[in-house]
């Protein structure tokens, strides 16, 4: 026991208080900075964008800037700009140095803590500049106040000298110039795109201001980008925007804005010809993603409010089913935007909103405002009661159709389709599915497969285009039936992801426009039925070979052109020469069991691409394009994208 009291002692002996570090100023963001903008990927790169508007945004709410300019320039740094206040330079008692410098560089400082700065604020808790500051190579801040200009720049967080005067100015504002810092982020390049709807849904958030982005990379001035956007209408011109592209089925788009309790609320609602829901919620202009109390107030008060106009108005009877959330939702557009003084994100990047204090604001503001919208226009009402009546059959109807594929699965025994081809190990981890266009690729497969771990299903042509069809009627097709059965989770609100029998999914088609038109369907299916196994990495494309090329004796699969003519070089040979042999595959039905072995199948030299969601929102309006019943929108898309396409096989 001795032995042992010693053997301890001299273990603490060497953990002293030389062993605990203390991270100074902005040294915590630098060593951690995921933990400030949730990754150093390219979300955490735009984030640094989108705190510094943040900062410009709760300015304008607050009734002080009118102006912001986002502009992207040509060295790779952002300048954001704004006709507000302008920070503080005076001295910071706390600090005894510039608040200018003070709020730079010092974590949980700024004017959004307490006093009346800002009645509500969206910056990042008030670390989002200080942030920004530390994970940028270079950061210059520039300050007009009281007809003086002022200016400090930084290194990696770290003044470079002392807050400055550089003389007279007019008006008042900050400049913010960063450049992100090639040592902490993976890209440093920011996406056009991205940054443009990010500005056009702060625009529709805050109707008082005018923001403009300017793009300003390009050398050649003809090819600047630049958009301004300012939005009287608000909220409801989001709204309409969003549908668009979309048949509506009401005209009026239903509109509150009503302060209760000191939360502000503003909430519109549409309703379209679509399946989908699209619920855009923000607290003080932050869009929260994954929702939070204020979308639970007004998923609640919709619901409540459409089950008591439809019993009222005797559009169904007494005993009737009352209407769920998901039907009141089906094809429902709607921004939820509240505003209060300390609002309480769940995680630094402002994902999901907690404060219980909104779910009663928002169903207080919409429970009596809704119910008068419905019995002021009566033919809205009835066009939005019909609508939802329809997605009650709808779900009534799917549930019935899913519960017999489902049931039958279980009193068979789980009975397999037929056309499956079974592993015979029952392990999901190690189990794989290949879902194999056509019944001559599906019999190579089955041919090329390990059967101790690789299972194979052949679907006959295109499945159904489930973007356009309810449940109830993809259930009836033999194709979806055989693909869910043969999953075994389930589906929808019955779906179970640990229930999956197989723990890679692999669709393997043709490499042709039919293969990428069958991707695409079963892409769809996936996305709108199965997104939890998407997001636990299950799915999967197979990458088959476009050409075998072959000189003598030795042969090369190539999956491009710009392989193929990497290897023609190799070999020293041009197509035309003799002495190579070119063989161009057109189907996985011309290649022989080995080939797809070798080449598809093959866990040791295969090609898989791994089908994963960086911005679910994107992908909806995608999918929503691609496979929706608008066609204009289609056509568009086509047109625009057209000149990306190569190698098009017709």
């Amino acid at each position: 026991m001795a032995d042992k009291n010693k053997e301890e002692s001299n273990k603490s002996k060497g953990y002293t208080a030389k062993d605990i570090y203390v991270l100074e100023g902005l040294e915590p963001v630098r060593k951690r900075p995921g933990m400030y903008i949730g990754s150093t990927g390219v979300d955490g790169l735009h984030h640094l964008v989108w705190e510094v508007v943040d900062n410009s945004i709760d300015e304008a709410m607050a009734g002080f800037a009118k102006n912001i300019s986002v502009i992207l320039l040509p060295d790779g740094a952002v300048k954001v700009v704004d006709d507000g206040r302008g920070i503080p330079v005076d001295i910071h008692k706390q600090t005894k140095t510039s608040a200018l410098e003070t709020v730079m560089t010092t974590l949980h400082a700024g004017g959004k803590f307490g006093g009346d700065a800002y009645k509500v604020a969206g910056g990042l808790h008030g670390v989002g500049v200080s942030v920004v500051n530390a994970l940028s190579s270079h950061l210059r801040v520039e300050v007009c106040r009281d007809g003086e200009r002022w200016f400090q720049e930084y290194e990696k967080g770290k003044p470079k000298a002392k807050v400055k005067k550089m003389g007279a100015c007019h008006g008042s504002g900050t400049s913010v110039t960063f450049k992100a810092d090639g040592e902490i982020f993976k890209t440093l390049e920011f996406d056009w795109a991205r940054i443009l709807e990010h500005i056009r849904q702060q625009a529709y958030l805050t109707p008082s201001v005018r923001i403009s982005l300017f793009d300003e990379r390009e050398k050649d001035s003809l090819l600047h980008q630049s958009y301004g956007f300012h939005f009287d209408g608000g909220i409801s011109s989001y709204v309409k925007y969003l549908n668009g592209r979309f048949a509506v089925k009401h005209e009026n788009i239903f509109y509150v804005n009503k302060s209760v309790d000191g939360i502000q609320v503003e909430v519109a609602l549409q309703y379209i010809d679509d399946l989908q829901a699209r619920e855009m919620g923000f607290a003080n202009n932050i869009y929260t993603p994954e929702g939070g109390m204020h979308l639970t107030g007004f998923r609640t008060a919709l619901t409540r409010t459409l089950n008591n106009y439809a019993k009222n108005n005797k559009f169904v009877k007494a005993g009737e089913d009352n209407f769920t959330g998901d039907d009141v939702r089906e094809g429902l557009t709607a921004v939820i935007s509240i505003k209060l003084r300390e609002p309480q994100f769940e995680g630094q990047t402002k994902a999901k909103l907690g404060n219980p204090e909104a779910r009663g604001a928002v169903e207080g503001a919409v429970d009596g405002a809704l119910s008068s919208f419905l019995e002021e226009n009566p033919k809205d009402g009835r066009a939005l009661i019909e609508k939802v009546m329809l997605a009650l059959k709808a779900r009534k109807a799917a549930k019935a159709a899913k519960d017999t594929v489902l049931r039958r699965g279980v009193l068979e025994g789980l009975a397999l389709p037929g056309k499956l081809a079974d592993c015979q190990t029952s392990k999901a981890e190690e189990s794989e599915i290949f879902i194999v266009e056509g019944d001559s690729a599906g019999g190579s497969a089955k041919m090329a497969r390990d059967r101790r771990t690789q299972a194979i299903l052949p679907l006959r042509g295109k499945i159904l285009n489930v973007e356009k069809t309810r449940l109830d009627k993809m259930l009836a097709s033999k194709e979806v039936k055989a693909l869910i059965i043969a999953l075994g989770a389930g589906i929808a609100d019955d779906l179970n992801i640990e229930k999956l029998r197989y723990h890679k999914v692999v669709i393997m088609t043709d490499a042709d426009v039919d293969g990428a038109h069958i991707q695409t369907l079963l892409l769809t299916l996936f996305y709108r039925y199965y997104l939890s196994l998407i997001n636990a990495g299950y799915l999967y494309i197979a990458q088959p070979p476009l050409y075998r090329i072959q000189k003598g004796k030795e042969a090369r699969y190539v999956y491009s052109d710009e392989e193929k003519a990497r290897a023609l070089k190799e070999f020293g040979k041009t197509e035309d020469e003799k002495g190579v042999n070119i063989q161009r595959y057109k189907g996985l039905g011309e290649m022989n069991a080995e080939e797809l072995w070798e080449t598809t199948m093959d866990p040791a030299r295969r090609v898989l691409k791994q089908i994963t969601i960086n911005d679910a929102e994107e992908a909806n309006r995608t999918f929503d394009i691609l496979m929706g019943e608008e066609v204009a929108p289609r056509k568009l898309f086509i047109q625009t994208h057209a000149k990306d396409v190569q190698n098009l096989d017709v």
